[in-house]
């Protein structure tokens, strides 16, 4: 039984892992195959969110929001690359976004490849390459 549980736990290592597909800012992001589509996640592959009460470069999740939704945090130097801009929030710290969009985890997704955020309220999305 003990081996069963390790074998199943080192196949969903397996299948995350092979399903990244590419690494941008320095592995802070990647894209993971999940539901046929190329979803952004973080370096440990968590699924990434936009949220609609954004607007680009302008995060509007703080208090309870960001607990719930975490920012995807830049590093103070962290510099634009692409389609990855860095967002100042007003508390001054830095988080990543995608064509303008904050990114943010969602507390909830326990584990990589999870999606359980997608469509919260209506107003939370799957971030997607």
């Amino acid at each position: 039984m003990k081996f069963a549980a390790i074998g199943g736990a080192l196949a969903l290592l397996a299948m995350t892992t092979a399903g990244f597909a590419t690494d941008y800012v320095g592995g802070a992001i990647k894209t993971m195959e999940i539901g046929g589509k190329q979803v952004l996640t973080d370096a440990n592959g968590m699924t990434l969110y936009t949220f609609d009460k954004d607007t680009p470069g302008v995060s509007n999740c703080y208090d309870d929001c960001a607990v719930k939704w975490p920012p995807l945090f830049a590093a103070d130097d962290a510099k634009d690359e692409g389609e990855f801009t860095v967002v100042t929030r007003t508390d001054g710290t830095k988080m990543w976004a995608h064509e303008g969009w904050p990114l943010y985890l969602w507390i909830k997704d326990t584990a990589p490849g999870e999606t359980t955020g997608d469509m919260v309220g209506g107003v939370w999305h799957t971030a997607t390459d």
